[in-house]
């Protein structure tokens, strides 16, 4: 078996996570191919010794990996997922950070998940993704144009909200006047999304959530709309420049950009093991059935 090994480092919470991995895999003589960074890292805090093959692009992932293992928290694998691509490579997310609905896989159970890999005792979850179009181009369009999460729009250098004129297949929807709008995958209504009011979607749900960020509107909701929907979005308000997020990465565009966002043309394999369902890591995160009277 060949695995890339992508990750973040976290002082002393990470140490004992990382060294039970590369212990578990060693010993079982698996091909590991760390991305180059991260290593570096391992070899500066002397968790590693030994010499490793690296990855640190896209194209060196296309020579054919079994898995991807991302060591960290959820924002860590939407990091794995930019390396990622295209390329089909399935993502294990190993959890060294604090809430994690996408790392599945806890420091107290990973030698007994890490073993059920190894006899590939587990399923895919197919992510879709959101597709940023820019018009006019000019040059704003970033490269991975792509968003596992979300994509949310923001104002930016003024306290001032801004306005979000907003249309679904051509059709006029609203206005919104907010801080901002998310448009999250079902993947993505566990994050910024749900933090915003918006509702949790089970990630085979074929719908993206429309939530605006502290909206002035008081009957602005959360909005529930098929997948296949292609959404336009154009700002207005007091600054020229307002920001747009993928995930995590950031660029600034002004008041004369459209922005368009479909369904992207690939999705990430997200891997599930059957111990750690959706529904199980909800209950769990979210503290539902806490409460004594159940």
């Amino acid at each position: 078996m060949r695995i890339a090994i992508f990750g973040q480092y976290y002082q002393n919470d990470t140490r004992p996570i990382i060294r039970d991995i590369f212990l578990f895999l060693n010993e079982n003589q698996v091909d590991l191919v760390i991305e180059a960074d991260f290593l570096k890292i391992l070899y500066e805090h002397e968790l590693l010794k030994k010499s490793y093959k690296t990855f640190s692009s896209y194209e060196d992932l296309q020579s054919g990996f079994d898995l991807m293992i991302s060591i960290g928290g959820d924002g860590t694998i939407l990091r794995a997922a930019t390396f990622v691509r295209d390329l089909g490579i399935p993502i294990l997310g190993i959890n060294a950070g604090r809430l994690g609905f996408l790392a599945k896989v806890q420091k107290e159970n990973i030698n007994a998940f890490l073993q059920l890999v190894l006899e590939r005792r587990y399923t895919f979850s197919e992510r879709t993704l959101l597709e940023l179009q820019i018009t006019p181009d000019d040059g704003k369009i970033p490269s991975l144009n792509f968003a596992m999460n979300e994509v949310t729009l923001s104002r930016k250098d003024t306290t001032s909200m801004i306005t979000i004129e907003t249309h679904l297949d051509n059709e006029y929807l609203t206005s919104y006047w907010a801080d901002g709008l998310i448009v999250a995958t079902p993947t993505g209504t566990t994050g910024y999304s749900l933090s915003c009011g918006g509702p949790v979607l089970t990630p085979d749900a074929k719908c993206w959530v429309i939530t605006p960020i502290a909206p002035h509107n008081l009957n602005a909701r959360p909005l529930v709309i098929p997948d296949h929907t292609t959404i336009r979005l154009r700002v207005s308000g007091r600054e020229d420049q307002f920001l747009v997020s993928l995930d995590s990465r950031l660029i600034t565009l002004t008041k004369e950009h459209v922005l368009t966002i479909r369904k992207n043309d690939f999705t990430i394999k997200m891997v599930e093991i059957q111990e750690e369902s959706f529904l199980k890591t909800l209950r769990n995160k979210l503290l539902w059935g806490e409460d004594k009277r159940n």
